[in-house]
């Protein structure tokens, strides 16, 4: 057996490349389609008439011909030599039948997996696999909430999806680009889909948003559905993956030792999903446990009725991550009592006048506590 000669073997580097660029945009194809079918059922669930994959064989029959016509033959058949290309077409003719129009579909998923072909075959370096939080992460700061974004998280294929986007992000593509182009595609996916259920009628601002409008949701990607009675749908809504979730919660019952009571209140009261919307948004940065300690030091949250505790250890926490600061001294707010007499109704215009001179050489003293002439002490041995 000869040895192979330094022109073969950049060849055999060439086409070694060449096959992982063109599996890396079947990956991507598999990717928009896994988004594109969430979607269609999550429509046609919400509507109550999800319906059922078509029959294997006849979906491979139709799918192959739509493949051929506008997808590059590289990657078409790879797709099609496939393992799961039984199933992807099925995917396809259920989006038809669901009333997407492929003709228009498939030409604009072909631009993204030759995208991704190229940048492959360009730069093929790996970077080290990670769960599905990370992505979680990516789905928030490139899809704004509503349907698309959702339906992602709560479909079963999820930790799937999760799955290709790390396989692409290892091979150094770029999955924001992706993403941003597979929610255009799942936007039109839905409202192609609720046409033909007749359900397009824009969502109505929902109790809980309304009412959660405020400090709460102040810089968060709040849908306009938002159903906080609903724990898990609101962290989908708000993407929040079920491992964020659980790693949210440990830090605050890690925040709050000796008192599990409270923060298992906090955690379980109904505006939570908000709660840990603010630790993902990463207002504190890398100071969430620090600034979630603050509920241990400042527990001036507990003053009140205790059936309201819940509510006022939300407030307190969302204040905690939002503003930051130090103890709890430093956490309140220092009101300038001479602007607020000035401005207060209760003075009159002389004095509000007054009040705004020059202030007091020394601070304010309540008359009773105004030092005197200090008494001369005798001589003490």
């Amino acid at each position: 057996m000869t040895t192979p000669t330094p022109e073969e073997q950049a060849s055999e580097a060439f086409a070694a490349a060449a096959a992982e660029a063109v599996q890396t945009a079947r990956m991507s194809f598999q990717l928009v389609m896994a988004i594109a079918d969430a979607v269609r059922r999550h429509q046609q669930k919400k509507a109550g008439k999800e319906e059922e994959l078509p029959p294997a064989e006849k979906a491979v029959v139709d799918a192959s011909e739509e493949m051929k016509k506008f997808l590059p033959p590289d990657i078409s058949a790879a797709l099609m030599e496939g393992a799961d290309w039984p199933q992807l077409a099925q995917q396809l003719m259920a989006l038809r039948n669901a009333g997407v129009d492929l003709e228009a579909m498939l030409p604009r998923v072909g631009e993204i997996t030759v995208t991704v072909r190229d940048a492959v075959a360009a730069n093929a370096e790996r970077i080290a696999r990670e769960g599905t939080e990370p992505w979680a992460k990516m789905l928030r700061e490139t899809m704004p909430a509503g349907p698309v974004r959702e339906a992602i998280l709560s479909s079963p294929a999820w930790p799937e999806i999760a799955a290709k986007m790390s396989a692409l992000d290892e091979r150094d593509v770029d999955v924001r680009a992706i993403l941003t182009s597979a929610h255009e595609e799942g936007i039109g996916v839905d409202q192609a889909v609720a046409k033909v259920l007749s359900a397009a009628e824009a969502p109505t601002t929902s109790r809980d948003a309304m009412l959660s409008w405020g400090p709460l949701t102040t810089g968060l990607d709040v849908p306009k559905d938002l159903d906080l009675s609903d724990r898990e749908r609101a962290l989908r809504q708000l993407a929040i993956d079920p491992q964020e979730n659980a790693r949210f919660t440990r830090m605050v019952r890690e925040a709050m030792p000796g008192m599990e009571r409270e923060a298992d209140l906090l955690v379980m009261s109904k505006q939570w999903p908000l709660v840990a919307a603010r630790m993902a948004r990463g207002d504190a940065g890398n100071q969430v446990a620090e600034r979630l300690a603050r509920l241990s030091k400042d527990t001036s949250w507990q003053e009140g009725p205790k059936s309201q505790m819940g509510g006022r250890l939300v407030l307190a926490a969302n204040d905690a991550l939002r503003k930051g600061g130090g103890g709890p001294a430093e956490s309140r707010a220092k009101v300038n009592t001479t602007a607020a007499r000035s401005t207060s109704p209760s003075v009159g215009p002389t004095k509000a006048t007054a009040s705004k001179g020059a202030a007091p050489s020394q601070p304010g003293v309540a008359p009773h506590r105004e030092a005197g002439p200090v008494a001369k002490g005798g001589k003490t041995r």
